[in-house]
């Protein structure tokens, strides 16, 4: 997904689909901890080297192959790395060499075989956890063995598919042949040596040429750390029952593709046959190839003829039918016994078929009275329509799902909105979409033709495909879907009336033969048809509409939890007839789950401050007596304005204000800029910019001195603007920018100006705060070794974008043992794609033979580089990753990982934990007393740190929810984090303790936040990669500014960039390079070196850096 301006960011209120949204916040508090001690001796560490950690040793500089750009997170200036094999003494921090910067529903994990045995288990000092198989399909991390992956990859069809189409699952036959030939080998080419050996994790067995052991960790047992306290979770239990399903194949002829259509013709069967031929039952439909039942059908194969009415258009005249051949066959029989097994803990693998029956049974009744969007149902009937402007919109609805759990089928119900096309006559239509009446009597004629015609691409876009009904044949209501727009007015249309070839206008035609005048002939054909109620919105909304939809659906905790358990009520699961038929129990309780508050971690500031330390209390702080813990310089800075309203007294009083707040929070910052704040006009932005660079260049060059910093002051509603800046000051001038909205300036507030603060240290290499475990060597798995923490994201365009790009994102940590700088590497990559391409490259150089290179090696040497150190362990937070794509992504990027350290020095293979964070589910928890003020925030929501590892979760797997974060409004969503692969061994303490402290870490504010910062960066990164492409104007849907970002284009400022064709021949442009002054300065804030695709396997490595 890529973003708007206002996006869903981990945090803010977001969508239950790309434009379905459900609300959001968080709550938490921190426990009265000791005050810890800031340091203890570190442990002991070993050395490392070798040739193959050098940097860029197969990416030349000129000439070379592939690309990325690259972002740093928290950087300080200057400093150089330990010695190597050394650590930093305690007092001190390890000075860096460089600097540098879902979902939804419960779904099959396609295509995998069932699993198999259970090894035999834990060792080492940890407790005893889930056993292991005895043939796992990705073995630990060992010097003795080396293996390969080798991971499908989707089709040209596959991939060249609908933008809503997920990458393809892989088959059994396709997961046989991989797990049989897993080995790592060594590149050819790569002359490595190293003085010290890499830790091995444990032996294990060699690989079976078995196609049933792939199977993620099992739970460690339950977490006990925290405050024990009950919450409640909008799951219902759901009994299981104890019917005999059978599944039968539906062939219908002539194949049609609507669902609704194949829904209307097995209604009609059902009516007619139920008795005679159905043996009384009542069937499950999925409206396209399955049919369920409870018990058998008295047969094995039938067909029967249907005949289906035409809908009824209001004309009098007899209804066409049409005939369709229905056959029946016996397919397979679900086994329910299995199902029950696996939610007893007794049974590795889910019976996918089985869950599928279950769902499809609880969807059928409200399919038939809603209108169903993928998992949700939304109806008019179901709450106040909300209007969106601009001729949308909102409806509200309900998620359901049936899930697996430990306390057996729960039903997972959530609330829901999204945006409907509103029924309008389309000449009204479009005066909404433009914001203008064109039906005004006051509008002379020559204006309202230069209106439309000059809007004709963007109502194009907007009405293509919209079903609508005529309006001028009294009840006959006859409908159409519209294809375009007439390029003539209507008067000047003709087309003939007879064989004879007699040519008649449609103006003549509508007043003789249905006595209608046309009123607007100087329009397009658009005044004789009405919208059918009814039609989602698929396209991208506008900020004011993502605005007003947020509005609509943001609800406080006690609310929410009303409108759930009355959407369950008025469902009357107990009444559905396809539930008693299948004999499906829904409770109408919410359940009640055992949940647990982490206390908050300490923080540590520097040591002039008056509070060298600080506990944050209920999720949040604030920087009141703190100085940043290591404040960055910034020299030489100036302003512009480009808000009309701000005059430019008021902007040097803002700049004055926020320049003394960044010298207070402890940064070296210049009080007077270079020259004095201007304004600007917003369409000039281009020329403003270079113009006042180089008028500030003419100060500083003289004197060896670069611009360090630009203020901007932008409208609260800027369009393109905010991105336009970025791309201009990044990829041309090389300059760090921070921007701040005219609301913020007029206020001026204490806050607002430290979290600005905050922002500019990280920016120009500052570091704001850092966790006193770490400093003190005292967080487990993390500060006994080196540890690079890895976050991951892939977003992807708005739907209707068919020719963007998706932008991968992977950002490490390059401090240790803090754990709080972070450098990027964002890429461009075929449309859709989910699987990160880039993560490990080879290709041919012609003087050095067979060279590898991608996104891991490179973070790790530049790990290696800022520490001294090589990393003896790797955490990977995957973000973005639905539960059908768990095990394509964990065989292909895990692969990725182990192929990057093996190609870095032969047998070096740090364990890896591969954990992926979910946002877009629907769980949501609520406090068991909402009058508790003990129990909820401020906003009514759960406190942050509350974790839930039991009775919600995965009956076997290592998963948890995480509220790490205060809430502000709406409803908070807990992060859902599943384990995919685990060699560190963490227990369920020790990995929910990790996460929960790292979220206070985020360099942007001074709040705890939803997700884990190295997954938050990595989204954060992958979002503004896309203001760096050029817009596409194309007719599938131009990109506005500031929303998710920039379409697909055609890249500028790379010398040598081409768009090339990626994987199955997609053509993926290139992302330009940022300028020079920017990597050198932009260490801070997500700092990326990114990675820009050139050719298909081809890199061209760009060291870049960012942020704002």
């Amino acid at each position: 997904m890529v973003r708007k301006k206002r996006t869903d960011l981990p945090g803010s209120s977001e969508g239950s689909a790309s434009q379905e949204y459900g609300g959001g916040s968080g709550g938490g508090r921190g426990g009265g901890q000791q005050r810890p001690q800031e340091r203890s001796a570190p442990p002991h560490q070993g050395g490392g080297g070798g040739r193959g950690w050098g940097r860029s040793g197969p990416y030349p500089q000129q000439g070379g192959r592939g690309g990325y750009a690259g972002y740093y997170q928290e950087g300080e200036r200057g400093g150089g790395s330990q010695p190597h094999g050394e650590m930093a003494p305690p007092s001190s921090y390890p000075q860096p060499e460089y600097q540098a910067r879902g979902s939804g529903g419960y779904r099959p994990r396609g295509g995998m075989p069932p699993q198999r045995g259970r090894g035999s288990g834990r060792s080492g000092p940890y407790p005893a956890g889930p056993s292991r198989p005895s043939v796992p399909e990705l073995h630990q991390a060992t010097s003795q063995l080396q293996y390969q992956v080798t991971t499908p990859m989707p089709s040209p069809q596959q991939q060249a598919g609908s933008s809503s189409r997920s990458p393809p699952e892989p088959s059994q036959a396709q997961v046989a042949q991989q797990l049989q030939q897993m080995s790592i080998q060594s590149e050819g080419g790569a002359s490595l040596s190293s003085s010290s050996t890499a830790p091995v994790s444990q032996e294990i067995a060699p690989v079976a040429p078995s196609s049933k052991a792939l199977r993620f960790p099992l739970r460690p047992g339950k977490g006990s750390t925290g405050i024990r306290c009950v919450v409640k979770a909008n799951h219902f239990f759901a009994e299981l029952p104890d019917k005999d399903l059978h599944q039968y194949d539906v062939t219908i002829t002539p194949e049609v593709t609507s669902r609704g259509v194949n829904r209307a013709v097995m209604q009609q069967l059902v009516r007619l046959y139920k008795e005679s031929h159905l043996g009384g039952r009542l069937p499950a439909y999925d409206g396209r190839k399955s049919l369920y039942t409870a018990g058998p059908l008295p047969f094995t194969s039938m067909e029967f003829v249907v005949n289906l009415a035409d809908e009824d258009d209001g004309s009098g005249a007899v209804r066409r039918e049409r005939q369709f051949r229905v056959v029946i066959k016996l397919a397979a029989r679900a086994d329910l016994h299995h199902l029950g097994l696996f939610l007893a803990g007794k049974q590795a693998d889910a019976p996918q078929e089985a869950l599928q029956v279950l769902d499809i049974v609880l969807r059928e009744l409200p399919t038939a009275r809603y209108s169903p969007v993928g998992r949700s149902f939304y109806s008019p009937d179901l709450g106040r329509k909300q209007s969106l402007g601009d001729g949308l919109e909102s409806w509200r609805g309900f998620y359901q799902s049936i899930r697996p759990t430990q306390m057996g089928l729960s039903l997972n119900i959530d609330m829901s909105s999204t945006a409907f096309i509103e029924p309008l006559p389309v000449i009204e239509f479009v005066s909404e979409l433009l914001n203008r009446d064109v039906t005004a009597r006051m509008l002379p004629d020559a204006d309202r033709v230069k209106l439309i015609f000059c809007s004709k691409m963007q109502i194009k876009r907007a009405l293509r495909g919209v079903k609508v009904e005529v309006t001028h044949r009294g009840n006959m209501r006859r409908k159409y879907r519209i294809s375009g727009l007439t390029s003539q007015a209507t008067r000047e249309l003709i087309f003939p009336v007879d064989d004879s070839g007699t040519m008649k206008s449609v103006v003549e035609y509508f007043r003789e033969t249905y006595g209608f005048v046309i009123q607007y002939t100087t329009l397009p054909c658009l005044q004789v048809c009405k919208i059918v109620e009814g039609q989602r919105y698929s396209k991208r909304l506008n900020e004011k509409q993502i605005t007003a939809l947020l509005k609509v659906t943001c609800q406080r905790p006690q609310d929410r939890e009303l409108d759930i358990l009355s959407t369950v009520h008025h469902n009357a699961y107990h009444e559905d007839p396809y539930a008693k038929e299948f004999g499906i129990k829904i409770s109408e309780k919410l359940a009640s789950v055992e949940a647990r508050i982490l206390p908050a971690p300490w923080l540590k500031y520097h040591d002039t401050g008056r509070e060298r330390d600080c506990l944050p209390r209920v999720g949040q702080w604030n920087m009141m007596n703190k100085k940043m813990v290591n404040g960055g310089r910034v020299s030489s800075w100036t302003c512009i304005n480009f808000a009309r309203n701000v005059q430019d007294s008021s902007a040097r009083t803002f700049c004055k204000e926020l320049a003394q707040m960044c010298q207070t929070s402890g940064m070296d910052f210049a009080l007077e800029p270079v020259l004095p704040p201007i304004s600007a006009r917003p369409d000039r932005v281009e020329g403003t910019l270079k113009a006042r660079y180089q008028e500030c260049m003419n100060v500083l060059q003289p004197h060896g001195r670069q611009l360090d910093l630009l203020i901007v002051i932008l409208p609260d509603n800027n369009g393109s603007l905010y991105g336009d800046l970025k791309r201009i000051c990044e990829t041309d001038l090389g300059l760090v920018s921070q921007c701040c909205l005219t609301k913020h300036v007029f206020r001026m507030s204490k806050q607002y100006l430290a979290n600005v603060a905050l922002k500019i240290n990280v920016k120009v290499g500052g570091r704001n705060t850092v966790l006193v475990d770490a400093l003190s060597y005292r967080i487990p798995l993390v500060s006994d070794r080196p540890t690079i923490i890895f976050g991951a994201d892939v977003t992807h365009p708005h739907p209707g974008e068919d020719s963007s790009p998706s932008i991968a994102a992977v950002v490490a940590s390059q401090d240790w043992p803090e754990v709080t700088k972070y450098a990027g590497l964002v890429c461009a990559q075929a449309h859709r794609q989910e699987l990160i391409q880039d993560l490990y490259k080879t290709w041919h150089d012609p003087q050095r033979g067979l060279v590898s290179g991608g996104m891991i090696k490179e973070l790790l040497i530049s790990f290696k580089k800022a520490t001294g150190q090589k990393p003896q362990r790797i955490i990977f937070y995957r973000d973005g990753v639905s539960e059908g794509q768990f095990y394509q992504v964990l065989l292909h990027e895990l692969d990725a990982i182990r192929k990057a350290c093996n190609s870095l020095e032969p047998n070096y293979q740090p364990p890896v934990t591969f954990v992926v964070v979910q946002k877009r589910h629907h769980t949501r928890l609520f406090a068991h007393n909402h009058n508790d003020s003990h129990a909820v925030d401020r906003s009514g929501n759960i406190l942050p740190g509350t974790v839930v590892d039991s009775k919600i979760c995965h009956p076997t797997e290592f998963d948890f929810y995480l509220c790490s974060h205060a809430g502000i409004q709406g409803t908070s969503r807990p992060a859902h984090y599943h384990v995919l692969w685990d060699e560190n061994k963490f227990t369920a303490d020790g990995l929910q303790t990790l996460t929960n402290n790292l979220c206070y870490t985020y360099a942007r504010c001074t709040r705890s936040v939803s997700i884990v910062p190295p997954a938050y960066y990595a989204h954060l990164a992958a979002f503004r990669a896309r203001f760096y492409m050029e817009p596409d104007t194309s007719d599938s849907g131009s990109m506005q500014s500031g929303a998710v970002g920039r379409g697909a284009g055609p890249a500028g400022g790379s010398a040598g960039a081409r768009s090339t064709r990626g994987p199955g021949g997609v053509v993926v442009r290139p992302l330009p390079a940022l300028k020079e002054n920017v990597k050198r300065e932009n260490r801070a804030s997500v700092a990326l070196i990114l990675f820009i695709v050139l050719a298909s396997f081809e890199l061209k490595l760009e060291k870049l850096g960012l942020w704002g």
